[in-house]
């Protein structure tokens, strides 16, 4: 759980703290098919993923890794205080990988009353390359 944050505590640039997950298993994949109901053998079947070029077998349901995101913020920014969060799929995520989440501050203001801080997010696999760019927003409290 996120502790609590307030806005004079952050700048823009500061860097959110990075999270760590992985390696993806395939039971993961298995699991994330079975809350959300998409059952596309591309997630959970070897045969069928390297039938259709997938040359490592199956991939994370994009989701999944928006997932991994979205914990990466809130164990930062408690939940209460997201606005906004949406991200753009870049890459496919293979079994074996760990996804880093980093981000950093990009904005910072007071509007309509709240103060505001706008972040960047960018999630990557082993190999640096990226899975997930984003931008989430935050109404932050006083101190």
């Amino acid at each position: 759980m996120a502790e609590q944050i307030y806005f004079e505590d952050v700048n823009v640039g500061d860097a959110m703290p990075e999270l760590v997950k992985g390696p993806l298993q395939k039971l993961q994949f298995v699991m994330y098919a079975g809350a959300s109901g998409d059952f596309n053998p591309l997630h959970n079947d070897d045969e069928f993923a390297m039938a259709v070029g997938m040359k490592n077998g199956v991939i994370s349901h994009g989701m999944l890794v928006m997932g991994v995101v979205g914990q990466a913020v809130t164990a930062w920014i408690p939940q209460k205080f997201l606005k906004k969060f949406g991200v753009r799929f870049a890459g496919m995520t293979q079994k074996n990988s760990t996804i880093t989440v980093s981000g950093a501050v990009a904005d910072k203001r007071v509007e309509g009353g709240e103060n505001i801080i706008s972040c960047d997010v960018i999630a990557k696999d082993e190999n640096g390359d990226v899975k997930i760019t984003g931008r989430f927003e935050a109404s932050l409290p006083n101190k």
